[in-house]
This record gives structure tokens, sequence and C-alpha cells, in this order.
């Protein structure tokens, strides 16, 4: 049992995490809620999910794991974490953002701090083949000059989904900072910027267009536009001394080389991007460390503390106020 690792969760998200653990040989237990989902994740995976959700194996388990996975709905991420960091699991790799909102995020964090707990946040596109990539071109043309990206959200594709409310008042945490994360995982945290925020949409009050720019503690000058009023899609792109990359989608990478007008495609070692949902093999990777045993050094993944001091950057953007 305290070798397994527990995975609660077996929708969509679940169900990827159970292909890379399966692939990887990694022994687990599934926990999800309902009769249905957990027929779905025995039809995929081969394995039969424990079903009642999290209170109910919590008082059934006479030991829990030592690590644990949780890939939940979006409004359970917070509360679901809470109850895995108070069961004693001292390993926890969680979806992003960590939580429903900016105070649920916090809360983890204060919680495992309080007891011991390691937690860390699942944003996947830190380990995409483009971004492996990208970041041996940025070493050797020596870091990065500047850094542009776009957060645009697929409105058309958010409006009939089934969420509640609560996710998608959210969304910006819930989904955009996926960019954003990895933008500042590349050129460093923010010292310095200013932003602006307009508009709002019936399901996302707080903003619908947001702009800005500023300076990042590598010395890397750095600028954001989205507009979810209007068509557009994810997209970065990095300049260095020697190169301009291109992430659009970010899981591709096409290169422009100085001196040339020429965009062209950087072949990519992605077969575990491809065989699985892109960026979560090597994630996963990561999070169980040099033959599974759980170290601390989980190179690449954000941390619970991290990601909390990233909310700092994300409310002035949401907000749209210059507060650094």
């Amino acid at each position: 049992m305290s070798n397994s690792i527990l995975l609660v969760g077996v929708g969509y998200m679940g169900i990827e995490y159970a292909k890379v653990l399966k692939s990887l040989n990694c022994e687990f237990i599934a926990v999800g809620r309902s009769e249905t989902s957990a027929k779905e994740f025995k039809k995929v995976i081969g394995v039969k999910a424990k079903i009642g959700g999290i209170d109910k194996y919590l008082q059934e388990v006479k030991e829990v794991p030592k690590a644990a996975i949780v890939a939940v709905s979006e409004d359970q991420l917070g509360v679901v974490t809470l109850k895995i960091i108070e069961s004693g699991v001292k390993t926890i790799l969680v979806e992003k953002p960590g939580g429903l909102d900016f105070e649920d995020v916090e809360k983890v964090k204060k919680r495992a701090e309080d007891k011991e707990v390691n937690v860390y946040i699942g944003y996947n596109r830190r380990f995409y083949a483009s971004v492996a990539k990208a970041k041996e071109i940025i070493e050797k043309d020596g870091g990065i000059l500047s850094i542009v990206f776009d957060f645009t959200e697929a409105v058309h594709k958010i409006v009939p989904l089934v969420r509640p409310a609560s996710v998608k008042e959210n969304w910006f945490l819930q989904n955009s900072t996926h960019v954003i994360d990895l933008a500042f995982f590349l050129a460093g945290k923010p010292t310095k910027f200013s932003s602006f925020s307009t508009g709002s949409l019936p399901w996302h009050s707080k903003a619908a267009i947001f702009t800005g720019a500023g300076i990042t503690e590598k010395d890397v000058l750095f600028a954001y536009h989205a507009d979810w009023k209007g068509p557009g899609r994810w997209s970065l792109e990095v300049v260095t001394k020697n190169h301009k990359l291109f992430f659009k989608p970010l899981e591709k990478l096409q290169i422009q080389k100085v001196g040339t007008f020429e965009v062209s495609d950087v072949q990519l070692d992605d077969k575990l991007d491809i065989n699985f949902k892109p960026g979560i093999y090597r994630e996963v990777q990561s999070f169980l460390g040099n033959k599974q045993s759980f170290s601390t050094n989980k190179k690449g993944l954000c941390t619970i503390s991290e990601q909390v001091e990233n909310l700092k950057f994300y409310k002035q953007i949401l907000e749209g106020k210059n507060k650094l």
C-alpha cells in the first residue's frame, strides 16, 4: 500500500494520468466518485477504481500511500487536496491551478506547510517536447532577450461546456495561467510590470481583454495580450540573440534565424507527447523522481509555494492594476 500512488479522480484527467502510471509500471490505487466514471476508467485502463469518493476511501483504508495525484474536477481540487494532506500523505501532485480560486490555493499552501507535505502543481506545458527543445536553444544562445505571449481563450468552446458557474468565473486562473506560467518559467519571475484589463463576459465578470508589459528577474523584457471577445489562440514567442522561437500551438516549435525572414519547423522528439497527453509523461516522471523515490528534487515542477508567489502576478494581470 505505502509504495503505491493514490490517484484521486477517474474522469478524463485521471485516465490520462493512469495511462502514464501504467506505462511506467507504477502501482496505483484509483479512487472515484461515481459508478459511471469508474466503469469508463476500467474500460480504458483495465483497472477497477474504488467508488464513493475520497472520504469513503480514507475511512476504510488502514494505511495511506506515501504519494498521491489529484485529478478531480476543478471545483474540488482544493477540497480533495486538503483532505489528502490531513490523511498523512506526504507528497502530492495536484492538477493546475491547485484549487478553485486564489483563496483556495492559498489554503492548500498553508495547510501543506503546517503538515510538512510537499505539494506540486501540474502545469504540464512545462514538460512539452517543444519546451525542452526551446530550452536547449535558449541556453546555447545565452538566454532570452524578450518574450511575448497571448492567452486568448476559445470562448466558443468554453460557453457550451458543462461546468459549475464558479469554475467558469475563475477560468483565467483555471486555464489561462497555463500560458503565463510557461512564459515566466522560461523568462523568470516579473520584478516590475504595468498591466491593464477591461471588459467582461456573462460567465467571466472580472475581465475579458488583457494587456501589459514589464521586466523579469533575468532582465528579460516581456509583453502580453489576450482578447477573449475576439478570435485568437494561445501562443508564445521567444527572442534570443540568434533566433526567434514560435510556440503556436504550444506543442509545436518553429524557428527564425537572425538575418533571415524564413520560419521553419523544429524537429522534436515528441513521441511521448503523441502517445500520451502532451507533457503528462515527463511531468509524472519528474514527480516520481529517480527509481520512484519521491525525492524532494522535482525538477521542473511548480511547487505550491511557487504557485502562491505567482498568484500576485496573476492577480495583477487579471485586475489590471499596477502593483509592482
